[in-house]
């Protein structure tokens, strides 16, 4: 039998594919396409930038590919999921303040080093816009980016700051309560005053825009629009 079509996911985190990973099986399985997902934090790793990132993403995807015994003709399309992480704000809206950890509110960032946020800002800002445009990745293997603003608790949850044993829990507590309810998870992502669901390149010119990229959006109801 031949092997099914595979739908590469890439998350920042173990919360992004517990929360989401069950949704994304039980949707493709109706098109006959197995999900993967790899949880890599690409658009801020060290040394990875505009001129490399494509390369890079290539290389988790050949790597994976190479584990398994597959090849790029194996790949149906490449999701990669993102944090926004306010990113697209004016460097004026990023404060100093003596804080142990970065503080997300919807209309700034408190942090205690504003030249790190500012050049992290900056890394992942440019990596996105690469990503964005890109269109595919490998051998033409079909690739989008899609955003969680300001991150996943805040769009699931509407909670902008959670701890990471709150992540656990709330990714645990989300997935079953959609479990065995594929619609009513996708009517929450792509109806929600929330979701961003109209064409994929205006739905990143919205998140741009202003401070929206601090606020409770995201895009990724697009990917069950099929």
């Amino acid at each position: 039998m031949a092997k099914r079509k595979i739908v590469f996911i890439i998350v920042e985190g173990p919360s992004d594919d517990d929360s989401l990973g069950l949704f994304f099986d039980e949707f493709y399985d109706e098109f006959n396409v197995e999900v993967k997902v790899m949880h890599y934090d690409v658009t801020t790793t060290n040394g990875v930038n505009q001129t490399n990132i494509l390369s890079t993403i290539a290389d988790i995807i050949k790597g994976f590919a190479a584990n398994n015994h597959l090849n790029s003709s194996h790949f149906s399309e490449i999701i990669h999921i993102v944090d926004t992480d306010g990113v697209f704000i004016p460097n004026d809206k990023i404060e100093e303040e003596t804080v142990g950890s970065t503080i997300y509110h919807e209309n700034r960032i408190v942090c205690k080093n504003k030249d790190n946020i500012i050049k992290r800002n900056a890394q992942k800002r440019k990596n996105i816009d690469k990503l964005i445009n890109c269109g595919t990745i490998w051998r033409n293997i079909p690739y989008k980016i899609y955003y969680m603003s300001t991150n996943l608790e805040h769009v699931l949850h509407n909670i902008q700051n959670a701890t990471d044993d709150e992540k656990e829990k709330l990714a645990h507590s989300f997935s079953k309560r959609y479990k065995n309810n594929l619609n009513g998870f996708i009517s929450f992502i792509c109806e929600s005053t929330f979701s961003v669901c109209n064409e994929y390149n205006d739905s990143w010119d919205f998140i741009k825009k202003d401070l929206n990229s601090l606020k409770r959006y995201t895009n990724i109801g697009l990917c069950f629009k099929k």
